[in-house]
């Protein structure tokens, strides 16, 4: 399966998640005497099923190496889950939409501009951070719960090609 990254946009994401990023943010406005621009409610943060809350971690992922032989994609079904890079890097996003299984012909590739994050929806199939350029730290917003909310699926002959 060859797959073509194509440029992360509002609308191009949209059955998957959320962009985030202040370019696209339709809601912003000034605080602080006009000194700092708020850049509001950028993503739907779905995490309280089953009792779980909010967390905030650092993730630090590895620059990817191409071609890059995909093995696993996971979803969370029972929340969202966002990243924004904190290096301002350019990763690449694969996606399936939400289900119960994995379906492998309605995959998609998205690369971003390196000041974007996402935010996949409660159930969306995504492979794990794909930064393109070197290692890079991530800030993480996702589900807190003593349950399991990672279901991976694993996955064969698929290949991305990159540069």
């Amino acid at each position: 399966m060859k797959l073509t990254p194509k440029p992360l946009t509002v609308e191009s994401f949209a059955p998957y998640g959320d962009v985030i990023d202040t370019e696209s943010a339709s809601n912003h406005f000034k605080i602080n005497y006009g000194l700092t621009t708020r850049f509001h409610d950028l993503a739907k943060v779905d995490v309280e099923e089953n009792g779980g809350k909010p967390g905030i971690s650092i993730f630090e992922a590895q620059a990817a190496q191409f071609p890059h032989v995909v093995k696993v994609m996971e979803h969370h079904p029972l929340g969202s889950q966002l990243f924004y890079p904190l290096s301002q890097t350019q990763f690449l996003v694969l996606v399936a939409p939400a289900s119960e299984k994995l379906v492998l012909d309605k995959l998609e590739l998205f690369i971003t501009n390196g000041k974007q994050g996402v935010n996949y929806h409660k159930g969306v199939w995504h492979h794990y951070l794909l930064p393109l350029e070197r290692t890079s730290q991530f800030i993480v917003v996702d589900r807190i719960a003593n349950d399991s909310n990672c279901v991976e699926d694993n996955v064969e002959g698929i290949s991305i090609s990159f540069g």
